[in-house]
C-alpha cells in the first residue's frame, strides 16, 4: 500500500514539475517574436510566440491607393504567414522541453497555454 502512495507522490510532483516547466514555455513564447509580410514588404505583422499580435505596418504607398480589399487581403496574407510562423516557434519550444522526444499531451497542454489548436506539424517529424 505504501509503495502505491510512494509512487502516486513521485507522479504529483512529475506533474508538478511539468506544470512550471510549461508556464516557463509560456513565458519564453511571450517573448519570442516572429513577422509575416505580403505585398513585397508593404504589410507587415508581428507577433509573439503566444500568437498575440504586437504590431501592423502598412506601407503609406498602399494606402494612399485606397484600394480597401487589396489592403484587407494584404493584411489578412500577413497575419496567416506569421501565424503559421508562430506555430512553429510552439513547435520548436516544445521539442526544446522535451529534448525532441514526442511526449502525449504536451502539444495539447501547450496549445491550452497559449489558447490555440495543437500544432500538427509535431506529427510529421
Amino acid at each position: 500500500m505504501f509503495e502505491k502512495l510512494s509512487s502516486l507522490g513521485a507522479l504529483v510532483k512529475q506533474a508538478q514539475q511539468i506544470s512550471g516547466q510549461m508556464q516557463q514555455l509560456g513565458d519564453k513564447l511571450k517573448d519570442r517574436r516572429t513577422t509575416g509580410t505580403a505585398g513585397g514588404g508593404m504589410v507587415e505583422i508581428e507577433i509573439n510566440g503566444l500568437l498575440e499580435v504586437l504590431r501592423c505596418r502598412i506601407d503609406e504607398q498602399l494606402i494612399s491607393q485606397g484600394d480597401r480589399e487589396l489592403i484587407e487581403d494584404l493584411v489578412a496574407a500577413a497575419m496567416n504567414q506569421a501565424v503559421t510562423k508562430g506555430k512553429q516557434l510552439h513547435t520548436d519550444a516544445v521539442k526544446e522541453l522535451t529534448g525532441g522526444l514526442e511526449i502525449p499531451g504536451v502539444q495539447e497542454a501547450l496549445a491550452k497555454l497559449t489558447g490555440s489548436e495543437p500544432s500538427e506539424e509535431s506529427d510529421e517529424t
